[in-house]
């Protein structure tokens, strides 16, 4: 686990958190936060506790940021429903790469290297009072607020699954 904190991603996460004033620190986990159920059984939460930043192509090819709930999937053609969008399409890892900066499990809703062109938040994230994401590495994580995520991110609400 060392070394962690000096990988690129995760300081690009820590500079956008400071200018941000995300007080969160980074938590570094022994094991891997690339899903929800590995992250909560790390920090000994509920799987819905964690805010998972998935990203998805729209029809322009612009990326779509949903930060998510782990309690759920998202429900593609719901989401693709709301937004007036004929379908949502599916981001490999090199697209994630590319657009973000980050790979596929530690993706962070902040600190990209360019900008979704929309930023949804699963409405289910406001159940709790403290909420997890990734920092930029599968092994790290941060604690965060749903009201937090939405100020730092400009995400727009929406029940994104069941």
């Amino acid at each position: 686990m060392d070394g962690i904190l000096e990988k690129a991603a995760v300081k690009r996460f820590q500079e956008a958190a400071t200018l941000l004033g995300i007080t969160g620190q980074v938590n570094v986990l022994a094991e891997s936060a690339r899903t929800a159920v590995d992250a909560a059984n790390s920090l000994g939460i509920e799987v819905g506790q964690i805010a998972s930043s998935l990203i998805f192509k729209l029809p322009s090819g612009n990326p779509l940021l949903i930060i998510t709930s782990g309690r759920h999937r998202v429900d593609t053609d719901l989401v693709a429903k709301n937004l007036g969008a004929a379908e949502l399409g599916r981001a490999d890892a090199n697209y994630v790469k590319e657009v973000s900066g980050y790979s596929v499990g530690g993706v962070s809703p902040i600190g990209w290297t360019s900008q979704p062109e929309i930023t949804l938040i699963d409405e289910a994230l406001n159940d709790y009072d403290v909420v997890w994401a990734a920092s930029g590495h599968p092994h790290a994580v941060y604690p965060t607020t749903y009201l937090e995520l939405i100020t730092c991110t400009g995400a727009q609400p929406m029940v994104v699954g069941d």
